[in-house]
């Protein structure tokens, strides 16, 4: 997890960093570091277009979803009023007006404002008081008829978790992993969403480790192809297709290698913010992460060994065509010797009165052409 200096917070021994809550003052004071200078939004985060982020806002009372539509103040008016109540807002890709709010009415962080509207995190879990905040990196696979020196074969994108006391935001970036069908499934499940926040945190958490998962199954399938091509007799194995899929591999890699971290601190014994049957769920989410994880470096080190192969495998070809070479110039050097002694014109030269003196020579240079051809091919030269 990255620490944030300068913040005046602590970083306790086995925990994420926490940092001591800050006021929030007015949207345009408070999100003054996330603006460029002149006050404009940055272009990573264009302002004014009027889209909504929200994707749904639903209030949760003892396992429960409370029918009717809600705003996120009123839910979350409503869920400080239940003892057994929670708030689950899903936004995609909001825009920075839009977050600057809802951070204002949850009390959440700038700072987490500010890398939940940009989207260009690594896995992390950060504390900002008695918010927790959670990066994830998605990703799915791409279906391709064959593999191509441009083919995407691997789709990142991010999610981004806000687990407060009673509330849970998430901010997805892309489409590597929609959170529709995990909340759908987590509404069938009454006593897991009596867990809190926390359950619905597990439930997002296990659903990107899951495409991991079958992401590292296909990437399987493609290097048993890239291999076979390889080490065909008859195939060729373009250096260039190696090359874009170890690409792909290392952007699958950056998603799934740190979310290690962040795991280990919520399955910790001494982690008391998430419930104890929660982190026995989470326990299993690290499991199958473990597993991806194994599988991403054995795909690597057999992507370096193919294409070391297929380096190995054109040098041989050049050395090949080398040999080739060198062996017809040796069979036209015999040619080109014989004739250039005879192309001298002295007067004093054997044979030059001969009557059958041009046949037998030309007989002669084939002969010897012949008999080195023979000898180049018993080599395996030619």
């Amino acid at each position: 997890m990255t620490d944030r200096a300068g913040q005046g917070g602590t970083t306790p021994s086995n925990g994420p960093r926490v940092l001591r809550p800050r006021a929030w003052p007015s949207p345009v004071r408070a999100m003054t570091r996330i603006l460029n200078a002149d006050g404009s939004p940055p272009v990573s985060a264009p302002a004014g277009t009027g889209r909504s982020g929200v994707v749904d806002c639903a209030l949760y009372v003892d396992g429960k979803r409370q029918p009717g539509e809600w705003t996120y103040a009123d839910a979350l008016a409503a869920a400080r009023r239940e003892e057994h109540g929670f708030v689950w807002l899903g936004l995609h890709q909001p825009e920075l007006t839009e977050m600057t709010a809802i951070a204002e009415t949850y009390g959440l962080h700038e700072l987490a404002v500010e890398d939940a509207v940009k989207a260009e995190q690594r896995p992390k879990l950060e504390r900002f008081g008695e918010v927790s905040f959670l990066v994830l990196r998605t990703a799915r696979y791409c279906e391709h008829a064959e593999l191509t020196e441009n083919s995407e074969v691997v789709e990142t994108g991010q999610v981004m978790l806000f687990i407060g006391p009673n509330f849970l935001i998430s901010v997805r970036h892309g489409d590597a992993c929609r959170l529709s069908p995990v909340r759908a499934d987590l509404e069938t499940k009454q006593e897991l969403l009596l867990q809190g926040p926390w359950a619905v945190a597990y439930a997002i958490t296990d659903r990107v480790v899951d495409l991991y998962l079958e992401v590292a199954d296909q990437l399987e399938d493609d290097l048993d192809v890239l291999e076979a091509e390889v080490f065909d007799r008859n195939g060729h194995g373009r250096i260039q297709r190696i090359y874009q899929m170890k690409r792909e591999l290392v952007e699958f890699k950056r998603a799934v290698v740190p979310l290690q971290r962040p795991l280990m601190t919520l399955t910790s014994q001494v982690n008391r913010d998430v419930p104890k049957e929660i982190r026995r769920y989470f326990r299993d989410v690290q499991d199958h992460l473990s597993r991806t994880v194994e599988q991403v470096n054995s795909y690597d080190d057999l992507l370096n060994s193919i294409l070391q192969a297929r380096l190995a495998q054109v040098t041989v070809d050049q050395n090949n065509d080398m040999r080739k070479i060198a062996a017809w110039a040796g069979i036209a050097a015999v040619w080109t010797a014989i004739a250039g002694i005879y192309g001298m014109n002295f007067d004093n030269m054997p044979e030059l009165k001969m009557t059958y003196g041009y046949p037998v020579v030309l007989a002669l240079m084939l002969g010897v052409s012949l008999a080195l051809y023979r000898w180049f091919r018993r080599n395996g030269w030619l």
